[in-house]
């Protein structure tokens, strides 16, 4: 009698790893990779990777293929059931008086919960777990045996995949096809490769800016006309020297008469290069000599156009046209740069810091900055409509106000104040962003 009972135990037992083996085969299949099993047959030749790629290209057929066994694991284990476990178990209940009357179905009561416990812990939970674990691993280690199985299986699993099929169709769906990859689904992956430690801060927010620089134009990132810098070549020799020498950053317009007529784009490179050689720019053929035929780029043109655009004509910089040909601005491949990384000073101009903080906590910053770098900076968002429409911090205060802005105007933003400070004509050159809850601050005296 025992040893039947031992042999009972063992034969359920059996089936439950079985069981085991094919939810883990099922997940870890499923979950698995398909670039590091790729990456494992490249590297190694595994056979195990590639037979789980050829698994889980046609899923309904493997799928069949587990279902089949688990089935069958779980007839089985019906046909045990614990019968006679539960048998010896009433016996020995029968001997207390009280308990006798309900012995049996005690007995069965006690078998089928042990029975269950064990099938999830030994059927479910920890396969599972241990597929999570390293699905790639498993579904290699596992994908040769499945899929023996399921040429063996041929028949039943061909009937079980075509019904499946059927139903799909009938219900509207078709088969299952594996979905491509999203952008949302990356995001999710440098996310969670950012809270593991595995991708660096800097890295999650290089991925970001990409995304984000494919829905912008060259509008959004170019410097806008008013603070283009550029020299007119029609004036006198001694004006353009002195022109020159204030204009002695990175790159300038050269232009005749008016900023829309542009000449040509100037790096300071070349001006350099010129002087070193004892050939120093002094007068109008010489500057016009040395200017580059600058390229032009409609304002409205994606910034991954622009990209493309300068890559194959090998330029660093572009004159932006508005919709009705006149000069909006100039991009250069440094304001690419800057959309992607964030603020990099240029060489020529790294002391004026476009953010300054005050003792008393309040920031002083350049009316041109972008908004979307103010709200990254400050951690205060503008409103979703403002957002979409303005690009600079100039224009949102100027969007809040209504108006032309004069110094010393001050716009509630959240729970900040927003000072205007210093004009140039109709032009906000800086504000001060101070908290709106601190003490009351006088914008006369934000002024000086």
């Amino acid at each position: 009698m025992l040893g039947e009972i031992a042999m009972e135990v063992v034969v359920i037992l059996i089936l439950l790893v079985i069981n085991g083996v094919f939810s883990m085969s099922e997940l870890a299949v499923m979950t698995a990779k398909r670039t590091r099993l790729e990456h494992q047959v490249e590297e190694t030749g595994d056979a195990g990777a590639r037979a789980a790629l050829t698994l889980a290209a046609n899923p309904n057929a493997f799928l069949s293929t587990v279902q089949v066994g688990i089935t069958l694991v779980g007839v089985l284990a019906g046909a045990f059931g614990g019968a006679g476990i539960a048998e010896v178990l009433a016996l020995q209940f029968t001997r207390v008086t009280w308990l006798a009357p309900y012995a049996t179905s005690i007995a069965f009561a006690i078998v089928v919960t042990i029975i269950t416990f064990l099938s999830l812990i030994i059927g479910e939970l920890v396969p599972k777990n241990i597929a999570l674990s390293n699905p790639e691993r498993v579904a290699a280690w596992v994908a040769r045996p499945m899929g023996a199985l399921s040429r063996v299986g041929g028949p039943i699993v061909r009937l079980l995949t075509a019904t499946t099929n059927l139903v799909l169709r009938a219900m509207g769906l078709g088969t299952v096809a594996e979905a491509g990859v999203t952008e949302q689904d990356i995001r999710a992956l440098v996310e969670q490769g950012a809270e593991s430690g595995v991708v660096e801060a800097a890295e999650q927010e290089i991925v970001e800016n990409t995304f984000r620089l494919g829905d912008r134009t060259v509008e959004s990132i170019m410097t806008p006309r008013p603070d283009v810098l550029w020299v007119d070549i029609s004036d006198p020799p001694e004006v353009l020297r002195e022109q020159l020498a204030q204009a002695a950053r990175e790159r300038f317009l050269v232009c005749e008469g008016e900023l829309d007529q542009v000449v040509g784009i100037v790096f300071a490179e070349d001006l350099v290069v010129r002087a070193v050689a004892g050939d120093a720019i002094h007068n109008a053929e010489a500057l016009r000599a040395v200017s580059r035929t600058p390229e032009y780029v409609p304002a409205m043109m994606p910034v991954f156009k622009l990209l493309s655009t300068l890559r194959e004509r090998r330029s660093h910089a572009a004159v932006v046209l508005d919709e009705y040909g006149t000069v909006a601005g100039l991009v250069t491949l440094h304001d690419l740069l800057e959309s992607l990384v964030g603020d990099v000073p240029d060489a020529a101009n790294g002391d004026e810091a476009n953010f300054v903080r005050h003792a008393n906590g309040s920031w002083q910053i350049d009316a041109a900055t972008s908004l979307e770098e103010v709200e990254a900076r400050l951690g205060i968002e503008a409103g979703e409509r403002e957002q979409a429409e303005i690009l600079t911090l100039g224009g949102f205060v100027m969007g809040r106000l209504g108006r032309v802005a004069r110094e010393g105007d001050v716009v509630e933003w959240g729970e900040r104040r927003v000072v205007v400070t210093r004009m140039q004509g109709r032009r906000i050159v800086t504000v001060v962003i101070e908290a709106a809850r601190r003490s009351a601050v006088d914008p006369s005296r934000l002024l000086s």
